[in-house]
């Protein structure tokens, strides 16, 4: 059997191993109830991103510290941290076998979300949102095939996954749905570095984090 390596494979070679069909762009509006940010949240936001911009006027920041800068505190802000939430960091995916074509893929995704507490199905945990990151000089795009190859393996537990690609500034959300055949849906791309859509971000990872019983109850 021949192994792929996830991060190796391109956009176009998901597409086809997966059977994954990509739809239209879609908007945060009709899929999540965007709430205003407290003036808390606000400073607290204000800080991440002043912090993060002090590190990229140095030059590029790495992967490993925009976890810690920026990735990680978002989540904590955004409620992630609280059970029954649990963060998964750098965790191995189970084989992805792809059938008929005697191939498999492996890989490792840098964060995951899941709800113990609500187990799916099959009781397994759920998946709330798979995270994958990349160093300050490269595309949030360029993790994108990554993502839709860990998101992959939730759908056959659950009927949906939310995704997130990043670099630290830009953000790229993405819905990914069970179907035959599979889809995934981009939503506007976000920046950290413009105060009204880094608010919109920290709206959107609040929402996703606030949806998890909607989305269970769906399935």
């Amino acid at each position: 059997m021949t192994t792929l390596i996830a991060k190796k494979l391109t956009l176009n070679q998901v597409h086809q191993l997966l059977k994954l069909n990509k739809l239209p762009n879609g908007s945060f509006s009709p899929l999540l109830a965007l709430e205003p940010l407290t003036e808390f949240e606000q400073q607290e936001l204000a800080q991440i991103r002043d912090d993060f911009e002090n590190y990229l006027i140095d030059g590029k920041v790495l992967e490993g510290q925009i976890k810690l800068l920026v990735i990680g505190l978002l989540l904590k802000l955004a409620g992630f941290y609280r059970s029954p939430i649990k963060i998964h960091l750098e965790q191995d995916i189970d084989d992805i076998v792809i059938e008929d074509e005697d191939r498999k893929i492996t890989g490792r995704f840098d964060i995951l979300a899941i709800n113990k507490e609500q187990p799916t199905a099959t009781d397994v945990a759920f998946w709330l949102l798979v995270i994958e990151s990349k160093n300050s000089g490269v595309n949030s795009f360029a993790g994108l095939p990554q993502l839709l190859t860990y998101a992959y393996e939730s759908l056959e537990l659950q009927d949906l996954v939310w995704g997130l690609t990043t670099n630290g500034t830009d953000y790229r959300f993405v819905l990914i749905r069970q179907g035959n055949p599979p889809t995934y849906q981009q939503m506007p791309l976000l920046n950290l570095m413009d105060s009204e859509s880094a608010m919109q971000l920290l709206q959107v990872l609040k929402a996703i984090c606030k949806l998890q019983n909607l989305m269970i109850g769906d399935g």
